[in-house]
């Protein structure tokens, strides 16, 4: 096997890959990364074997194995420390942040409402402007308007299909 022999390095890996594999766990506790550490311990055994003094297979592999589940536990456990989750940096701004953030979306969402509006014919922005953001009733807006109230809720239908046909439904959900 010394000699780069495939076919007994082959018989080698089955023969101890269970051992290997049970090593690698004991240290992760995870069996995906336990099969990657197993598989770079055989990797490095591989790489190794010219280096190899007959000082006890066993104890040898072991000490590979154990060796390359600690790099990898270490490499998990770094990448853990690098990665970062919005929520948890969102518990720590203070709440003085939180509402300057809510006033800023609010206002984004009221300038990109104002322009949707703008898009409106004029006859239909005044009437969805009157009802809808001012609160008026059909009575009020009539009175204001000196319209009938059935020709203000005709404007409001017909601005309503407006709004559904130009405008894209996803823009507002």
């Amino acid at each position: 096997m010394k000699k780069g022999d495939r076919s007994a390095f082959h018989e080698f890996v089955k023969l101890y890959g269970q051992t290997v594999f049970r090593i690698a766990y004991s240290v992760l506790h995870d069996e995906k990364e336990a099969e990657d550490a197993a598989q770079e311990t055989f990797l490095q055994v591989y790489k190794s074997l010219s280096a190899y003094r007959s000082q006890g297979i066993k104890s040898w592999l072991s000490r590979i194995t154990v060796n390359k589940a600690i790099d990898l536990k270490r490499r998990r456990d770094r990448r853990r420390e690098d990665q970062w989750d919005p929520a948890d940096v969102a518990d720590k701004i203070p709440a003085q942040e939180d509402e300057l953030l809510e006033d800023m979306l609010s206002q984004e969402r009221r300038n990109e409402l104002q322009s949707k509006l703008s898009e409106l014919p004029a006859g239909h922005r005044q009437v969805v402007t009157a009802f809808y953001f001012e609160g008026k009733s059909h009575e009020q807006i009539a009175s204001e308007l000196a319209l009938s109230v059935k020709t203000i809720e005709s404007k409001l239908y017909r601005a309503r299909a407006w709004i559904r046909e130009h405008w894209k439904e996803e823009e507002w959900q």
